[in-house]
């Protein structure tokens, strides 16, 4: 293996283990979830203007893609409420597992954003995250369904901004695009501010000091500097590895939950059996898409 791409593996791994640890700072944070993830987006975009190359990218976006841009934004701004949400209303073990169905809602949402045909590994697949998901469901306490149903929400939201992603991602450039979703999602949260103050008049909004360093954390390390560091890694990866790895976000999740927060006492074995069906499909996803896989398995089908 050549150092380029060894030195890509090291980025993309150290950016997929910081995605899992954004679980446990969630968790940390003491604000719900619509005040996290405001300051999460605000520190964000003001980390990212210190990027090079963001604020010249910005100059050359067109105006109709802005508004695309913007309004993908709310989404992923949705999904991170959902997900936060998620955790605050049962652990980092239960909504890391709805959020590993993303790729089921995938399967099924990007053929028709792209016009095309479901295709049947993705069917068969989607099955067996659909009997984890049975499997969880019958051995989730009760305090925790509403968790778990909000991380559902979370991987669907993530499928659809991600798919969404795929489509305009060559329109502009990747950082002012991730800039430009952040801003959107920052003002839609600003907006939506007042209904949420009505609704929960004795929420925090103000972070507390270990708030405030979790927050920057979460912003600048976990979401400004693993995006420049991915970028960076799928220069020398293929789709197919980059892929396969990043389906490890939610086991170092659990794994860091399991040692931070002890949350394997807190859940049934029913729990992890669903957790491991849900992974294991995921990391078959990409295996059975390989074009290697493809025509090994066909030729097996035809004797």
């Amino acid at each position: 293996m050549n150092p380029e791409k060894r030195a890509a593996y090291l980025q993309l791994h150290l950016a997929i283990f910081l995605w899992g640890f954004t679980a446990i700072l969630g968790r940390w944070i003491s604000l719900q979830e619509v005040p996290l993830v405001w300051y999460r987006v605000l520190i964000t975009c003001v980390g990212l203007l210190f990027v090079p190359g963001v604020i010249t990218g910005l100059k050359t976006l067109q105006r109709k893609n802005v508004f695309i841009f913007l309004g993908i934004g709310c989404l992923t701004a949705l999904h991170w409420v959902a997900f936060y949400g998620s955790i605050k209303a049962s652990n980092v073990s239960v909504a890391l597992s709805g959020l590993a169905t993303t790729s089921l809602f995938t399967s099924f949402i990007e053929p028709l954003i792209f016009k095309k045909r479901v295709r049947p590994t993705e069917v068969i697949l989607g099955l067996l995250v659909i009997a984890g998901i049975y499997v969880i469901f019958n051995g989730l306490n009760a305090d925790f369904l509403i968790g778990f149903i909000m991380g559902l929400i979370a991987a669907f939201l993530a499928a659809l901004f991600s798919t969404l992603n795929k489509k305009y991602i060559d329109h502009a450039d990747p950082k002012s695009i991730t800039f430009t979703e952040l801003a959107g999602g920052f003002i839609f949260l600003s907006l939506c501010s007042p209904l949420y103050l009505w609704l929960f008049p004795k929420a925090q909004l103000i972070p507390t000091a270990s708030d405030w360093f979790n927050l920057v954390v979460l912003a600048w390390l976990c979401t400004a500097f693993t995006m420049v560091l991915a970028l960076k890694a799928m220069k020398h990866l293929t789709a197919f590895t980059a892929n396969l790895a990043l389906n490890l976000e939610p086991v170092y999740g659990i794994l860091l939950a399991w040692a931070i927060f002890g949350e394997n006492k807190e859940l049934s074995p029913n729990f992890y059996l669903g957790a491991i069906i849900i992974i294991f499909s995921v990391f078959l996803h990409p295996v059975l898409e390989n074009p290697t896989v493809k025509n090994k398995l066909r030729a097996v089908l035809k004797k």
